[in-house]
Formats: structure tokens, C-alpha cells, sequence
């Protein structure tokens, strides 16, 4: 059984996958509390939001689509290894989206590793990550953000600037930021921009 507050079949919104048809899976749940969340609705877990993994993964592979990414909330707060062997059972690929605050768990074929100041990540999730995201909520975001990618491993080497969505309006600083900074790229909340389902 897992907590799952919303399911649903989508593009990727953001980062490396941008684009890439993904079966959303959000776990609820969460301790982070960033400030700018946008589904505090996911920070909390309801005794009717416990439901097989099996339907999960029923419902994942009914959708067509190979990939699978597990959200929250926070996701890495469960163990996540029943998850990931199911959909690896049934033929499909594991993402996750995680602050890093908790343990890591599961097998994962692409981790988006989204560190905030709100509660720490494990040393170990630098290591694990294929994808550095951070959200830049005000311009001391930048400099916080350089030292994050620094923690990483060498390995990891797609590193994107997200503008919170609020703050949309700042974009160019970052734009600017990148520029003098190659090493980073441009992420933005597409599927808020073109309000994709």
C-alpha cells in the first residue's frame, strides 16, 4: 500500500524530460514545506489515500506510456523499493522527484534531485542524482544553488535553474545568471505556461 494523493497520465512538465509522456504518480505526504508550494494539499496523508501498488501499476500500464514518475509531497519518506519492482515488472521506466531529505529507496532509472534550504538533503542523494533542479525563489537562491551543484557528484551533468512560478516575473536574472554560468540551463513549469492537463 501507498499514499497517494492524485494519479494522472501528462507530459513532463520541467528539466531534462520536458516534454516526455509520463504517468504521474503523487504520493502524499511531505515535511519539506517550501514556502512556495503548490500543492499543499500533498503535505498531509488521509486514512482513504492508502491504495494497492498493484492498481497503481495497473493503472500506469494502462496508460500506454513507458515512464513512470513518482512525485509528491515528499516521495523518498516511504520505502519505495515494492513500488519500483512492480513497474519494473511490468515493463515500465522509474523516475523521482526528490528534495533528498529522506533515505533513498527503490531503483530508479532517472532521479531529479530538487535539494531546498527548508530541510536538508543526505549527502548521499549527491551522489545518486542525475539531475540537479533548484528552484530560485530570490536572487541568494543563485549563489546557494552553485554550491549544490558543487556537492555533486561528477557524474551528474544536467544542472537547471527553475524560476519559482510566482516569481516568473525574475526570470530574466536567472536567464543572466546562466549566461555567465554555462554549466546550467533554463527550467521552466511548461505545463503551467501552456496549462497542460
Amino acid at each position: 500500500m501507498i499514499p497517494v494523493m492524485e494519479h494522472f497520465y501528462t507530459l513532463q512538465g520541467e528539466g531534462r524530460w520536458a516534454g516526455t509522456p509520463a504517468y504521474f504518480i503523487r504520493l502524499a505526504g511531505c515535511d519539506v514545506g517550501c514556502v512556495w508550494c503548490d500543492v499543499k494539499e500533498s503535505w498531509t496523508v488521509a486514512d482513504d489515500q492508502w491504495v494497492p501498488i498493484a492498481d497503481m501499476v495497473a493503472l500506469a500500464k494502462a496508460s500506454g506510456t513507458q515512464r513512470v514518475v513518482i512525485t509528491g509531497g515528499e516521495p523518498a519518506m516511504y520505502d519505495l523499493g515494492p513500488l519500483t519492482d512492480a513497474l519494473h515488472a511490468a515493463g515500465l521506466l522509474c523516475h523521482i522527484e526528490t528534495s533528498g531529505a529522506h533515505p533513498h529507496s527503490g531503483t530508479f532509472d532517472w532521479i531529479t534531485f530538487s535539494p531546498k534550504k527548508f530541510k536538508p538533503a543526505l549527502p548521499e542523494w549527491y551522489g545518486l542524482a542525475h539531475e540537479l533542479k533548484v528552484i530560485v525563489y530570490v536572487a541568494q537562491d543563485l549563489a546557494w544553488a552553485q554550491l549544490e551543484a558543487e556537492k555533486c557528484d561528477p557524474a551528474v551533468t544536467s544542472f537547471y535553474l527553475q524560476p519559482e512560478w510566482t516569481r516568473r516575473d525574475r526570470v530574466h536574472q536567472v536567464i543572466e545568471y546562466i549566461k555567465a554560468h554555462p554549466e546550467w540551463k533554463l527550467s521552466l513549469q511548461t505545463h503551467k505556461y501552456v496549462d497542460i492537463p
